[in-house]
């Protein structure tokens, strides 16, 4: 018979798994400023409770139809987690939702984030929220709740990823793309640069390149690489807004993944085509970069990157001047870029992009 006297456990804690719950309620108490700087009519509580309350009477609908969209900001976070540079993130996350609405002819009204991590740090995740809000601010969109989740295991070291969803909503019959024709006119509204898609391939021309995030930018001496690819997306809410709700809008196109060539098509009617002059803009200095460097053709540069134009407003003839004024009174540089014809449904291309 045994003398040894069994031991107790060892009592083990979340905190002892990797998740450290006090660290969480400090995050939620720091963003909530931010959070509430976001408020807009219609919202009906701060953040805090199981879901967030939204009163579409109160934001002035009548008889609204609502639209939801989602989106992440990609593999671009790959470089922001590389350089610690993490403070634009949250507005890429808001544009690739709320840039999305807006096409949908709808109001973006409230967003919800889910940011996880594999170690919650409170001051990158904070600036990441706060990011965050200031997109949702600049959309006149209300952050009115979200999920944090620390999860050890999944993610390593300072790893994260994010996720947004958003809800907008519009009067019933009143949306885009409406009935857009042939001699319609296209104008592009110029990017900020890369925005939120290809970095799986900036990120490979950027090793092939032999660049460090950290080194100079070869096409603006005044930043680093890694800076000058975070630019955040731009957000066209407020400019593509006020010019549909003045009815000088007949359809939008985000141009995401898949440039002009695959985004434009989305919102052309059946028997319409796209014929796009290439040689109405400059290809902006980034691009050219990519494409040296990545030794790529026209053709793959147009249906990878956005090349310039973030957002085509597709227009009657007879609106322009008051779209293109608009657009511009909101801080918009609008390139004619060419018309609707009758067609296939594809983008034909004139002139040579450089």
């Amino acid at each position: 018979m045994s003398n040894d006297t069994p031991t107790s456990p060892q009592s083990l804690s979340y905190a002892d798994a990797g998740v450290d719950i006090d660290a969480g309620n400090a995050l939620v108490e720091r963003i909530k400023p931010a959070a509430k700087s976001t408020n807009r009519a219609g919202v009906m509580a701060g953040l805090g409770g199981f879901g967030g309350l939204f009163d579409l009477k109160a934001a002035g609908y009548s008889d609204p139809i609502l639209v939801a969209a989602t989106d992440g900001v990609g593999t671009k976070l790959r470089i922001a987690i590389d350089t610690g540079n993490v403070d634009g993130v949250g507005i890429d996350l808001v544009a690739m939702c709320v840039n999305d609405l807006i096409c949908q002819g709808a109001e973006p009204l409230f967003f919800l984030d889910y940011f996880a991590t594999g170690k919650l740090e409170l001051d990158s995740a904070a600036r990441i929220i706060e990011g965050i809000a200031a997109g949702c601010k600049a959309s006149g969109c209300a952050l009115i709740g979200g999920e944090t989740a620390e999860m050890p295991g999944m993610y390593e070291g300072g790893d994260f990823d994010l996720a947004g969803f958003a809800v907008g909503a519009m009067e019933r019959g009143v949306s885009l793309p409406a009935d857009i024709q042939p001699r319609d006119i296209l104008l592009g509204l110029a990017s900020d640069g890369v925005h939120s898609n290809g970095f799986s391939l900036v990120r490979k021309i950027v090793e092939v390149s032999g660049l460090g995030w950290d080194d100079v930018c070869p096409w603006d001496a005044s930043q680093t690489l890694g800076a000058a690819l975070l630019t955040p997306t731009r957000l066209y809410v407020q400019s593509t807004l006020a010019a549909f709700k003045a009815g000088k809008i007949q359809g939008l196109a985000h141009i995401t993944g898949g440039g002009l060539t695959e985004n434009l098509p989305r919102v052309l009617p059946e028997g319409c085509a796209a014929q796009v002059d290439l040689d109405a803009w400059d290809l902006p200095p980034v691009f050219k970069w990519l494409a040296q460097e990545g030794q790529m053709h026209a053709a793959e540069l147009l249906k990878t990157f956005n090349s310039g134009i973030g957002m085509v407003a597709v227009v009657r003839e007879a609106d322009v001047a008051d779209a293109v004024r608009i657009l511009a009174e909101h801080g918009e540089i609008v390139v004619p870029l060419g018309q609707v014809t009758e067609g296939d449904g594809q983008v034909h291309y004139s002139g040579a992009i450089a």
